[in-house]
């Protein structure tokens, strides 16, 4: 996933896309600092290999697109539609790199397999299902909505 960003980066260089250019260097700046963390807490000052995954970078990637879109709630509330046009754009550009999105349908199917392979019988074994949904499908589901499904099909 960091070549992917590295050459996007360099693509909208070339391409003199600076909004989008912008963006990904974002997006390069809050995994080194994710990055930096962690080399922080590991306390070993000579350990370069600290660096997270692709699965945690696609969680930091979809928790960009949560604050964007909040504040493109705030900058409508407020009149400042070109701040918010801005977020869109940036949301836009951000979920190009994450993986691609189960729909409705996938996303019920997917839940009603957790469902039957935990033996889940009542909303008292909705913490099993999440733990597994989270497990397989980190980046690919909105967990909000599937947890609202979890508790219909339980």
């Amino acid at each position: 996933m960091r070549d992917e960003l590295n050459a996007a980066m360099k693509a909208a260089m070339r391409a003199q896309d600076k909004a989008r250019l912008g963006t990904i260097r974002l997006i390069l700046a809050a995994i080194k600092d994710r990055d930096l963390a962690i080399l922080s807490k590991s306390g070993d000052a000579g350990a370069q290999t600290c660096r997270i995954s692709d699965a945690e970078i696609a969680q930091l990637l979809a928790t960009m697109i949560k604050q964007r879109r909040e504040s493109i709630r705030i900058y409508e509330e407020a009149g400042r539609l070109e701040l918010a046009q801005k977020e869109a754009e940036e949301i836009t550009v951000i979920s190009e790199f994450l993986p691609r999105q189960l729909d409705d349908d996938e996303t019920k199917s997917a839940i009603k397999n957790v469902i039957a392979e935990t033996g889940a019988a009542s909303v008292k074994d909705m913490g099993r299902v999440m733990a597994v949904l989270r497990e397989r499908y980190r980046g690919q589901m909105d967990f909000a909505k599937a947890s609202t499904l979890v508790k219909e099909l339980l």
